[in-house]
């Protein structure tokens, strides 16, 4: 284990809780119903398919909140990543040293009815719903654990801004070419209603993902996007963790 991560990793300890189940009340694990079955609807139509195998394997379709413990093993027998349940936003250094040990900081809280459609601060909907079905496909993990020990070794604001734009484009709000159309497998895009309407009906232009546009393209987060980006296959991701460092650190 390299000196980053290890200090990253004890750094993210201090933010590490556990998951206090019997603290749900009735009515959120009924939201957490409809929340999901109304996200889900709409997913079935327009998420990659390896999303949709991800959300059947680690089992979170039922009527009650998901165990994260229950998700975390499954998701490590597919892939040897597992789910920590953590209070809310961490520096950046013990986020990246947590990915770089397989391990997906989720949080355990859910949004309330009001705020539906968006919530600026990751809740269960979008960390399980939207972000842990991929981390059953392997070229995606593996793409998310190389990301973080880049990340955990770099140094300077600017650089991470930069690779920050790597990470927005494709595990936040990434797209797939698939069976001739476009599908979702982005955590952002796949928890939103309106960022998954705004894809089906134009509203964004779909870009092909080249690493030199997506470190070029700026992120606004208070926005539905215009201009998103389709890889051709998880294969491809690896390798442009890979190259948007390179680039990154040549630009000095």
């Amino acid at each position: 284990m390299q000196k980053s991560q290890t200090l990253g990793l004890e750094e993210s300890k201090a933010f590490w809780i556990t998951q206090d189940y019997a603290a749900y009340s009735e009515d959120e694990h009924r939201l957490w119903s409809e929340l999901a079955g109304r996200r889900m609807a709409q997913l079935e139509g327009c998420a990659c398919r390896e999303y949709l195998e991800g959300w059947r394997q680690l089992g979170m379709a039922g009527e009650r909140i998901p165990r994260l413990e229950d998700v975390s093993r499954r998701v490590e027998a597919r892939t040897g990543w597992r789910v920590q349940p953590v209070s809310g936003f961490m520096p950046s250094r013990a986020f990246f040293g947590m990915l770089e040990a397989r391990l997906f900081p989720a949080t355990t809280w859910l949004r309330s009815r009001a705020s539906a459609d968006y919530t600026p601060e990751p809740d269960m909907l979008h960390d399980a719903l939207g972000h842990l079905p991929m981390f059953a496909e392997p070229g995606f993990a593996d793409a998310v654990e190389e990301y973080g020990r880049v990340c955990s070794a770099m140094e300077g604001e600017e650089k991470l801004e930069r690779m920050g734009r790597l990470y927005w484009y494709t595990f936040e709000f990434g797209l797939i070419r698939e069976g001739g159309g476009v599908k979702v497998y982005g955590s952002g895009v796949a928890s939103s209603q309106a960022e998954c309407e705004n894809v089906l009906n134009g509203g964004c232009a779909v870009e092909d993902f080249t690493v030199e546009r997506v470190l070029a393209t700026s992120v606004k987060v208070d926005e539905v996007h215009k201009k998103l980006f389709a890889i051709r296959g998880f294969d491809e991701i690896l390798g442009a963790v890979k190259e948007a460092r390179r680039l990154v650190e040549n630009a000095g």
